[in-house]
């Protein structure tokens, strides 16, 4: 199943509307990481607010997305972690250390927006 990505400002939005296989979530890792240099996004968020389970290979997965998505430039925002989800990945060891989350969409817009900000000032 293909993840819709838009296109917003200099932002792309993924929403993973139901749960993943492995070769979904590769094929999102791709469409981001190329779509990041096509549209010289400043920020990716990646919206989980449907999932109410993650696997240890999604998060690594995500994890692996933000990273290569902040060495073309990019930042990457994590946002609807459910509660449920958010205890299991804890539960089960697993981080998503270095990676920013909030708790929706609209915060993950204002923490890329204040990011975008802060770097045209320096």
């Amino acid at each position: 199943m293909e993840v819709p990505i838009l296109k917003q400002g200099p932002y792309l939005i993924a929403t993973i509307q139901s749960a993943l296989t492995d070769a979904d979530m590769i094929q999102l890792r791709e469409a981001l990481v190329h779509r990041v240099g096509t549209y010289r996004s400043l920020g990716v968020i990646i919206d989980v607010t449907a999932l109410d389970v993650m696997d240890s290979f999604a998060t690594g997965t995500l994890q692996d997305v933000a990273s290569m998505v902040r060495l073309r430039g990019a930042e990457t925002v994590i946002v609807g972690i459910q509660p449920d989800v958010a205890f299991a990945i804890v539960h089960m060891g697993l981080t998503l250390e270095g990676v920013a989350t909030s708790l929706d969409l609209e915060e993950g817009l204002s923490y890329l927006s204040r990011g975008a900000k802060a770097s045209v000032r320096r």
